[in-house]
């Protein structure tokens, strides 16, 4: 497995298979919106004029970075008051690494989330 142009290559004796770095950011967005106290996703400033100019990038909140084998997930979160800010960051690491790893068959080294914010809840 290795990196190239945005993609992680999974090889085996049959062939190889492409995968966008664009597709694991949104499995991961994905997983971790859907935990509970799980406010938003957290965009540095500047990166929302990137995403209006058109550029494609990751989603909003998510780097990987792949050395070799390795791949590590950065995802920026904004908790809900009421939450254990740990206990939502632990359970966003638990529910990106299996999505990302089910999904794709790729292993995943590290989640590292960081709680960039706090807010009121969703309403329903």
């Amino acid at each position: 497995m290795a990196e190239n142009k945005g993609y992680i290559i999974v090889t085996d004796e049959r062939g190889s298979i492409n995968i966008s770095e664009e597709v694991v950011a949104v499995i991961a967005a994905t997983a971790a919106a859907e935990v509970e106290g799980v406010h938003e996703p957290f965009i540095a400033p500047g990166k929302e004029i990137t995403n209006m100019l058109g550029r494609r990038g990751a989603p909003k909140g998510v780097k990987l970075c792949t050395d070799g084998d390795d791949i590590t997930i950065d995802i920026n979160i904004i908790t809900e008051i009421g939450f254990s800010v740990s206990d939502v960051g632990m359970e966003v690491q638990k529910a990106v690494l299996s999505a990302v790893e089910d999904a794709t068959g790729v292993k995943v080294s590290a989640v590292n989330v960081s709680v960039c914010g706090i807010a009121l809840k969703k309403k329903q």
